[in-house]
């Protein structure tokens, strides 16, 4: 039986699904291969800490926490991520204003809910990520595809695009995939939009803890005086996956909207892990990690490079970033297909290098390759680059 013919026998199914057709899959490359973007090195975790903080904490918990906690989650862990995000992002708030999230995307799903009605119209970067876009179409949102250059999204082509739009999306640190940081200029014109608009801005500060060059940058949260910034984080690029833990930090207008939707939806985020997470944090140990995987990441990305150049010359091309945890590579003249027919090749061999191409709304202006190296060592990615060398020259199939 055919597909359409599938879901007609099984019954009606919503809209929802034809508004997230085409948009791929987030979960299409899950396993930690060489080069997954995103994936956190764990051989250097201090798991034997984690788990001694676990068992003092639980060996005797609170009674009234193991019975029901907090609408907006654990407040020590919100207090604590309050202090340690004002004194290393530049972040403005206070406990009351951080939410808990079960992972990066339950936060972009309750900003959804809370602020986007059907037909509203939202500022989304191009090229963009996927699970971003694919939550705002699952509201019913009209996507504004605002264009990525060298200073981050264009702010007058998105007024030109919808200046009315309800909320705009950016990755302003490290834009997702370009890599590129939204200029100061960019940042004030957005927010001075948001002021003349009444509209909202997301910051997705996904992995802003990683940044090799460069003056520190403050979160755009931190420039907004007419609190308009939403501010999401998440815990799973910086410490582990499976850790499931972000945040949001909100203006103080929104708190009680945001509340009253988390009650409507699941109560309260899990209870396990969130006290061990803040006294990691309070401990000083989260930013003690952070510091070593920062410098193991650097190396880690001069070391790709490096890689590129030994195994992949005139095959593909990488410059330095100053921050993050992927490269996008372009293709070099040795290459004879495009980034969508490259990727897939290289997945065919267990090769993950996800295709630039793909993260376009339309037409691609740019092809390349989306190179991870946080979670891979030097012998690793040199091994998978040699692989990735050989199918994308011909020579293996």
């Amino acid at each position: 039986m055919r597909g359409p013919d599938r879901a007609e026998a099984a019954g009606k199914v919503s809209g929802l699904i034809r508004r997230l057709d085409g948009l791929g899959s987030r979960h299409s490359a899950l396993s930690a291969r060489a080069f997954r973007p995103g994936v956190p090195d764990l051989d250097n975790f201090p798991f034997k800490l984690w788990s001694r903080l676990s068992a003092k904490f639980w060996r005797r918990p609170p009674s009234d926490l193991v019975i029901s906690g907090e609408l907006a989650g654990y407040r020590p862990l919100r207090d604590a991520i309050a202090a340690y995000l004002g004194a290393v992002r530049g972040v403005h708030c206070s406990g009351d204003q951080v939410m808990i999230t079960s992972g990066a995307q339950q936060g972009l799903d309750l900003i959804a809910r809370t602020l986007i009605d059907p037909k509203d119209r939202v500022w989304v970067e191009d090229p963009g990520y996927a699970g971003l876009r694919s939550v705002f179409l699952a509201a019913g949102a009209e996507l504004v595809n605002v264009p990525v250059d060298d200073e981050g999204m264009s702010v007058e082509t998105g007024r030109a695009l919808a200046p009315s739009a309800v909320l705009a999306a950016v990755t302003p640190s490290h834009q997702y995939p370009m890599g590129v940081t939204m200029s100061l200029a960019r940042r004030l014109a957005l927010l001075n939009w948001a002021a003349e608009a009444r509209g909202w801005i997301l910051e997705d500060d996904y992995d802003s803890e990683f940044r090799y060059g460069g003056k520190p940058l403050s979160a755009l949260q931190g420039l907004d005086d007419g609190s308009r910034v939403i501010y999401a984080g998440t815990f799973s690029k910086v410490l582990f996956p499976a850790l499931r833990l972000g945040y949001l930090v909100l203006p103080r207008a929104l708190i009680d909207p945001f509340l009253k939707v988390r009650a409507a939806l699941d109560d309260q985020p899990s209870i396990a892990l969130q006290p061990v997470l803040a006294q990691f944090i309070e401990e000083g140990q989260f930013a003690a990690h952070i510091r070593r995987m920062r410098a193991l990441y650097e190396d880690r990305q001069e070391a790709l490079i490096r890689t590129i150049r030994v195994e992949a010359e005139g095959v593909l091309e990488a410059q330095p970033s100053e921050a993050g945890m992927h490269l996008v590579a372009s293709t070099g003249p040795r290459c004879p297909i495009d980034d969508q027919t490259a990727s897939e090749r290289l997945a065919n061999a267990g090769i993950i290098a996800l295709a630039l191409s793909g993260f376009y709304a339309g037409k691609a202006s740019r092809q390349g390759l989306i190179l991870g190296y946080s979670g891979f060592s030097e012998d690793e990615m040199s091994a998978a680059m040699r692989r990735a060398t050989a199918i994308l020259v011909n020579r293996v199939s």
